[in-house]
């Protein structure tokens, strides 16, 4: 597992490697090694924000906000897996398909920084899957 993608200006970022790299390190329940993948001024937009924490905009903004955000939710789904289906990817950015919790699908868009850092974040699910 790397630490995140650290890109030089110019450098073509490995969408594929990408997303592996992150599934694994959310499949560790590490946060700090999740956490290398975001800047300082990421900003998140997810409806399980609104769900779970209330917020109407469903966007938290700062790696510290966030941070505090995903230490609770590894808290509350401790055998949390995520399992990556597929990833596209465009300018500055990738769109990574995969099997989140709560047996639902999600699709998260990320965009880049030029330091490689996540900047930016939407996230997409499914309604639960009955199993």
């Amino acid at each position: 597992m790397t630490s995140g993608i650290h890109l030089q200006p110019k450098q073509k970022m490995n969408a594929l490697q990408f997303a592996q790299d992150w599934i694994s390190s959310w499949n560790s329940h590490n946060l700090d090694v999740s956490m290398v993948h975001y800047s300082d001024d990421i900003e998140i937009t997810t409806p399980m924000i609104k769900a779970a924490a209330g917020i109407d905009s469903g966007t938290l903004k700062g790696k510290e906000a966030v941070r505090n955000y995903w230490q609770i939710a590894l808290n509350r789904i401790p055998d949390l897996h995520f399992e990556l289906y597929d990833v596209t990817e465009g300018v500055g950015s990738v769109a990574l398909y995969y099997k989140s919790v709560m047996n639902k699908k999600a699709i998260e868009v990320m965009f880049f920084n030029e330091e490689g850092k996540v900047n930016r974040m939407f996230a997409h699910y499914t309604q639960a899957i009955s199993v």
